[in-house]
């Protein structure tokens, strides 16, 4: 094994032998050699990717197999490496966010006694995330697809003794797992007719089976890849909430919000996306799978965006903003467009890291209060917080020159360059969504650090309804009244800020690599489009610089879309504050649909859980109680009880019952004799 063959071990190695560490030994070793073994693990695992970053930056590729699981007749399970520019992105992004992540939380968790068991979730799910990104075979990829929706489960109900949280973390799980039946159908017809889980094979041989067909109802033939592609998708719709599977991805929020910015930022939201990206060379020989993908992503891009709109939770909006954002990046992938996917999944990573990790910093400050009608004013007691959100919430609205425009213009062109079915349907739903999104954006920031001070109050308007967030509060916090009757708020210490800042820093120069990464040939072989799709091909021919790009910008829709949305939520939260209940009432039925987020937890709950309830009720009814202890429990009881009172009434013990009972036999034996003898005379 070659050095550099031993350091692509040591980057998954150093987070998963931190987990095991932080996890097994916690108790013993403390609270403070508990992170720094975690931190310390990232770190390292950080540094090996820089330096394998720079490895295949001079063009050292590496596709090959660590060791050989088992072997079953002709097929080799087995655990490798792909090391090529997209894995070697992801393995950068997903190992800093991570390292933030783990220096945030010394601040955030301070005083939870969980606190050695949550350094050993996250580190093990960094562990999880990196082998999912770093696999060259499907069964690799399905070991990290698994790994890391058991470590969410695990992290979303890390405060177990809260019923909010175990039904968020079960959702979850229960959710993952509807995704995950299709993705494991369309791995299984992988290895059926292509014969082997390998990558690198199954690519090769992609186009071979370009036209073969198979029937899943008899007389329908389908294309095999098509029901390959869109078996592996349906798994990416659970992994990364695409419509309708986006439902467990906003109760997430249940989660200490170190994890929410984990999950939503960098690791099991993005598997899917990169999973996709991966499949390239598949999903590009199924136009129809291209078509569904970008119309699942242009759905949930706008319509999750809606219903951010009109929630309180500070969490909540940036949960939703995470769904539209994915979507964003789902219509990428089905344009053809996967390195813009995947630098929007960069570039994504840390507004959104940034945005969670703030919405954090503030509710310390607020001892743990999330609802954004408490808050108000606080940029002059946080303005650390506050300048790093605001540049997130600029990014992310996509204003020139910050990290989110350039990812976000380029998927919004290549939408409308895309020449396949629903694409014009998904151009309409990311353009309409620049502007939703600048304005639930910057009403966040307004409603927090703008305006009056509002988190002395008794709770004004806080009390009940759709957006109540009482029940969303860590246990172990203070007391609502402790800081509604003038209780101190100052800024969060350091071990907080400083990720937030170095975090903001990439938030707004990560786009400038947008020539290399998103039009130049940073992928290499890693991504295949194609020559039928020239979407991104164009834009690149296009692009003259970044400077031209932000000047070509300022005559486009898109950034006029994201002024309006940002002037009409400062319109309406800092000039007019008034008015948005007034628009809340006149809006009727349509802000009664957005606050029961389209009724689908209602639906899920009415036909699953309920559903799920009535069947094992009737099952109870009439399957177990009536056939099993009914019928042949009892009933074989209560047959053998009524044989053995008719063979008890016959074993009398009485001679002369027994005598009688012999002379009948004798009677009856003589005349069927006596009978059978007439019949065969009688027929001579």
């Amino acid at each position: 094994m070659s050095e550099m063959q031993k350091l692509y071990l040591v980057i998954p190695l150093a987070p998963l032998a931190g987990a095991i560490i932080a996890g097994l030994f916690g108790r013993q070793i403390g609270r403070a050699a508990s992170h720094w073994v975690t931190i310390l693990g990232v770190a390292i695992s950080l540094g090996a990717s820089l330096w394998v970053l720079a490895d295949v930056m001079k063009g050292n590729l590496f596709n090959g197999t660590v060791y050989t699981w088992l072997i079953s007749g002709d097929t080799r399970f087995e655990i490798g490496f792909l090391i090529d520019r997209l894995t070697v992105l992801m393995m950068v992004v997903v190992t800093f966010v991570s390292l933030m992540v783990h220096i945030y939380t010394i601040g955030y968790m301070a005083d939870d006694p969980g606190y050695q068991r949550f350094f050993a979730y996250i580190s093990l799910f960094t562990f999880s995330m990196l082998m999912l990104v770093m696999a060259n075979n499907f069964l690799q990829l399905f070991f990290g697809w698994e790994a890391v929706g058991l470590v969410s489960y695990l992290l979303i109900g890390f405060w177990y003794t809260r019923p909010t949280a175990t039904y968020a973390n079960l959702k979850a799980f229960l959710v993952n797992r509807v995704g995950d039946f299709g993705f494991l159908l369309g791995i299984a017809l992988v290895l059926a007719y292509f014969g082997t889980l390998d990558y690198a094979t199954v690519f090769a041989r992609a186009s071979s089976l370009s036209q073969t067909t198979i029937e899943l109802f008899p007389g329908t033939p389908w294309l095999l890849l098509t029901v390959i592609c869109i078996g592996l998708f349906v798994g990416a719709m659970g992994k990364s909430a695409q419509f309708p599977l986006h439902v467990w991805l906003p109760d997430s929020m249940e989660g200490p919000t170190p994890i929410s910015a984990l999950i939503h930022a960098a690791t099991m939201v993005t598997a899917g996306i990169f999973m996709v990206a991966r499949m390239s060379p598949l999903f590009e020989l199924s136009e129809a799978a291209l078509s569904f993908v970008m119309v699942i992503g242009g759905i949930t891009a706008f319509f999750m965006a809606l219903v951010a709109l009109v929630q309180y939770d500070i969490k909540r909006v940036v949960a939703y903003s995470t769904l539209s954002q994915l979507g964003y990046m789902t219509v990428a992938l089905g344009a053809s467009a996967y390195s813009a996917a995947i630098f929007h999944l960069m570039t994504h990573a840390f507004f959104k890291a940034v945005l969670f990790l703030g919405a954090g910093s503030v509710i310390i400050a607020l001892h743990h209060e999330q609802d954004m009608r408490r808050m108000g004013g606080l940029k002059k007691h946080m303005p650390v917080t506050y300048a790093t959100v605001l540049i997130a919430a600029i990014s992310s609205a996509g204003v020139p020159g910050f990290a989110g425009f350039f990812s976000k213009d380029t998927i919004i062109e290549a939408a409308h360059l895309a020449n396949i079915p629903g694409a014009g349907f998904a151009w309409l739903m990311v353009l309409l969504c620049v502007f939703v999104t600048a304005f639930y954006t910057f009403r966040m920031v307004f409603m927090t650090f703008h305006g009056k001070e509002r988190f002395h109050d008794d709770a004004p308007g806080a009390q009940g309804g759709a957006h109540s967030v009482a029940g969303a509060r860590d246990p172990l916090a203070p007391s609502h009244e402790d800081h509604g009757h003038g209780g101190q708020v100052h800024e969060s210490p350091p071990v907080v800020t400083v990720p937030l800042v170095l975090l903001a820093i990439p938030s707004v120069c990560a786009g400038w690599l947008i020539g290399s990464i998103a039009f130049g040939d940073f992928f290499g072989s890693a991504i295949f489009v194609a020559p039928g799709h020239e979407g991104i091909r164009r834009l690149a021919a296009e692009f003259n610089g970044v400077l031209g790009m932000m000047a070509h910008a300022l005559g486009t829709l898109p950034f006029w879309l994201s002024v309006a949305g940002i002037a009409a939520a400062w319109y309406l939260y800092i000039l007019r504050p008034d008015l948005p209940p007034v628009l809340r009432r006149k809006a009727g039925i349509l802000a009664v649909i957005l606050e029961r987020k389209y009724g689908f937890d209602e639906f899920n709950q009415w036909l699953f859980a309920r559903g799920a309830v009535g069947i094992g009720s009737g099952l109870w009814r009439y399957g177990d109680v009536k056939l099993i202890d009914g019928l042949m429990v009892n009933g074989s009881a209560r047959l053998i009880g009524w044989f053995s009172g008719v063979l008890r009434w016959l074993q009398s013990g009485y001679i002369y019952h027994y005598a009688f009972s012999m002379i009948i036999g004798v009677f009856v034996l003589l005349t069927l004799f006596g009978m059978s003898f007439i019949v065969h005379v009688g027929s001579k």
